[in-house]
């Protein structure tokens, strides 16, 4: 039985995408590439796929960092800091979970991510609810699909 881990998505599967790994094994994230190459504009926000998608246990949860060195050799920064990705975001009918994320260029010149640099890493934590949650509502859609 399938525990905790990452899937190629279909429009990827007949790409040469490498699944997200931990370098070392004290590392806490699981390194994700680009799995296309995407340009970014100068102060601007762009979306860069990674291809993949992650299961995991219902109270888990997938958040993304961006890789340090972005920032300082890229002037690329994660527009929404820490990107979550929650249990159910898997296998979603709107994009079937791929994980993508969303940079923000702050430089004075276009910024291009290669397919399979590295750009982000992963870390998988466990997450707790209060006593009286009882939230039954299932997940629709992808992508930002669950609010405002």
């Amino acid at each position: 039985m399938k525990r905790r881990g990452f899937e190629i998505v279909t429009k990827f599967k007949n790409e040469i995408i490498s699944l997200p790994e931990r370098k070392t094994s004290g590392s806490a994230g699981y390194d994700f590439s680009a799995a296309e190459t995407t340009t970014i504009e100068s102060h601007k926000i762009g979306f860069v796929s990674t291809g993949i998608k992650a299961f995991m246990p219902k109270d888990e949860v997938l958040q993304m960092y961006p890789r340090s060195s972005l920032s300082f050799k890229k002037s690329l920064i994660k527009a929404n800091s820490v990107g979550i990705i929650d249990s159910d975001y898997y296998n979603n009918p709107d994009n079937e979970g791929e994980i993508k994320l969303i940079l923000y260029n702050f430089g004075e010149e276009a910024v291009t991510i290669e397919k399979g640099e590295r750009i982000a890493q992963g870390v998988f934590l466990k997450y707790f609810t209060t006593d009286d949650d009882e939230n039954d509502i299932k997940r629709l859609g992808g992508f930002g699909s669950t609010g405002d």
